[in-house]
Formats: structure tokens, sequence, C-alpha cells
């Protein structure tokens, strides 16, 4: 299945709210795309006449926590366990496992009192630990649960609550497969919501917001970036081949805040004609639509939101998975695309001679390039928001019928 039927928001009740309760969080990649479906579910029911209550459910002091509150949304805190993963079944019942094993059912029953409470119409959990004792009262206080799964691979969470799930939304027809086959006829490709305002870029606009100047308009641009924090692997990669990369392209490097003066000291050298081609900024903030929007070429990690806004915008890119992500999940994605001819994937044990031999191809080819950014726009899912809001209608919708 590709999409639900589009429902209309005033067949559901329209005497009251459409109650929500979205779960999951720990990391960027679960909560963004949560918020971006609550903000289109917010949009989709104020179009309609309608209104939404929703209440985050997540664990305190946690980066869930702060985005609902900055939304001003209503937050509710459940304790969770961490399950630490290891090829060894020994360690898998080590004591921090153990402690943390037993706090989940803690977690269970505080979620149940919270649904019981709220009464939600639906459920919709995004992954990280959080997101398994939520999904679990849920089944139990017999609520629909949507799960929604950012990574080509299922997460250990939504593996979990895979076979309680009312439905699942995947980001990628591959993962459909990897599904438990109990629940794969009520699997959906919705893809991974990406925010409106990484969609609306103006090349033109990250010029003068930027003042790049000195760029060469004849030259494709590079972007570089390792997160909002930076990764000093990429940082250390880009840095051994930076001549020679701004003997071919603008470059547009976010290194992280805190490795930017390290990085100053060591481009401070750089010839003048080299050096008005290069960019080098801790952080890029609003205008980071406006750059996706400039650069021609994206090196940078591949977490499951930065996937679905490379494709989503078709752009070419060297992919340099981080070793240490759950499950290996970075190196999936990149895997996947590079297998579609959507991206170049850096996998094993990355130098700048292997990055420099990756990336040379697409600042010397154009059409190499263009066919790149072809690829991953037959892969992007710009629309996943309205996918997933739809799903979560539908559940809604059969669940009053």
């Amino acid at each position: 299945m590709t999409s639900d039927a589009v429902v209309d928001p005033l067949l559901l009740a329209p005497e009251r709210p459409l109650r929500l309760i979205v779960t999951g969080g720990g990391t960027g990649g679960h909560t963004y795309p949560a918020l971006t479906a609550v903000r289109t579910l917010q949009a989709r029911l104020q179009g309609a006449g309608r209104s939404l209550e929703v209440l985050w459910v997540g664990t305190a002091d946690s980066l869930e926590s702060r985005v609902a509150g900055a939304e001003g949304i209503r937050f509710a805190s459940v304790v969770t366990g961490k399950i630490r993963r290891s090829t060894n079944p020994l360690k898998l019942i080590s004591p921090a496992n153990v402690k943390d094993m037993l706090r989940v059912p803690l977690g269970v029953l505080q979620a149940r009192r919270i649904i019981s409470g709220f009464r939600p119409d639906v459920v919709l959990a995004t992954g990280g630990y959080v997101a398994v004792p939520v999904g679990m009262a849920a089944k139990m206080r017999r609520r629909p649960l949507v799960v929604h799964e950012q990574t080509v691979r299922l997460g250990l969470a939504n593996r979990t609550l895979a076979r309680r799930a009312t439905r699942i939304a995947v980001s990628s027809e591959s993962t459909l497969p990897l599904l438990p086959e109990a629940s794969r006829a009520g699997a959906v490709v919705t893809g991974n919501p990406v925010r409106p305002e990484v969609l609306s870029g103006q090349p033109e606009k990250a010029i003068h917001a930027l003042a790049l100047h000195g760029f060469d308009p004849h030259r494709p641009t590079v972007y570089v970036t390792g997160g909002a924090q930076g990764s000093q692997q990429i940082n250390t990669l880009v840095s051994g081949i930076l001549p020679w990369l701004l003997s071919h392209a603008n470059v547009i490097h976010q290194c992280g805040p805190d490795n930017l003066a390290d990085l100053q000291q060591h481009t401070s050298a750089l010839p003048r004609e080299l050096a008005a081609r290069y960019l080098l900024t801790g952080y890029v903030g609003p205008e980071l639509p406006d750059v996706l929007a400039l650069a021609d070429v994206v090196i940078s990690r591949s977490g499951a939101g930065t996937i679905a806004e490379l494709t989503a915008l078709g752009k070419a890119s060297v992919l340099i998975p981080l070793a240490s992500s759950a499950g290996n999940e970075q190196a999936h994605n990149a895997r996947h695309l590079e297998e579609v001819g959507a991206a170049v994937a850096l996998l094993g044990e990355a130098t700048p001679q292997t990055l420099g031999a990756a990336v040379e191809p697409l600042l010397t080819d154009p059409a190499r390039r263009t066919a790149m950014a072809q690829h991953a726009r037959t892969m992007g899912r710009p629309d996943a928001a309205d996918r997933l809001v739809d799903v979560l209608l539908s559940v809604v919708a059969d669940g009053r019928q």
C-alpha cells in the first residue's frame, strides 16, 4: 500500500476536538517527524473548522519535552528503560539492562493512567525507548496505535510495537518485507515527514544572507554538514582534501560550534582565491533551507531525517554513516540509497582519499550529478507528513464506525 484515502476531518465527531497522544523521542530523528505530523494534522483540522488537542508523552528533561514546551504542546512524562544492544547474549542481561528493563512495567502503568485520563482518539508512536511503554499501554486501553518508522530497518522500539499497532507507517518500500508477516497487511508507505520550510529554500537568499559574494557561479556548491553539533570525522576528512575541493567547487562547511576555532586556524592559510569560495560556520540556522537549495552536492551523515530531506529535495550526496548509530541504521540508509544510484556511500573506513574519489565525479561530471539528483528525487516523499496524517485520520474514522 502507498497511502490511505483522504478522510474528511468534518466527518470525525465535529462536536469535539480530535485528541492525539504522540510519543517518541530521545533523538531528533524520532522527535521532529512527530512534530511535523502534529503541525500538519493541526493545519488540516483547522482548515476543516476542527480543533486538535495534543498530549506528548515522553521522558522528563528530554529533547521531546523541550520541543513540546517550545510548541505549546502539553507534555506528560513516564519512566522508561534503555536496552543496550550487544551481539553477546550474556551482555544483554547486564546489571544496567536488567535495571532498565524493570523500569518498563512502571512506565506502562504510568502510560495507562495517562491514556485513561486523556482518552485519545489515536496514539502516534515514532520510536525511541519511551514509545514502548506508551504503545503497550495504548494496546491495553484499546486505543488505536499508529507506529511510524523513519529508517529503512525497523528500530528496536518499533519492532517491539509492530504486532500491537493498528497501522504501521514506514518510510521506504524496502521496509515492508522486514515487518512481521501479520503486520504487513496494515502497513502504509508514507515516507518520513520533512519540515515544510526545508522544501521552500531559495539559492539567492543563501548568497545574500551568508554574504557568499566570492562564490563562483560557474562552479558547483558543496554543503558539508555533520548535523547541529558537527562531526569531527567529517571535518577531518574534508580538511584533508580542502584545497583540492575548493579548486573544483564552492564550499559551505557547517562544522559545529565546538570545532569552529580549530578549523579556522587550520584553514587560515588558504590562498585568497580559494578562501573566497569557502564559508566555514559553526551552525546554519534559519538559512538552512536556502543553503540546501543552493547546494549541488551534500556531504553528510545518513540519519533518517537527513535522508528524507535530501531525497525530497533531490540532492546528489556523499554519505558518511555514523558508525555508532543504533543498529547500524545509518549504514543501512546509505547503502540503500547507493544501491539505487541516489547517493554515494562511504562504508567501512573513510579517508580523505576515499572521500575525494567519491566526490570528484559529482563535481567534474554535471550529467552524473544530475542523474544522481534525479534518482534521489524518485526516492523522496515531500508529502510524507500529509500521508501520515491521512493514516491517522483513517484510523480514527475506522474506530468510529
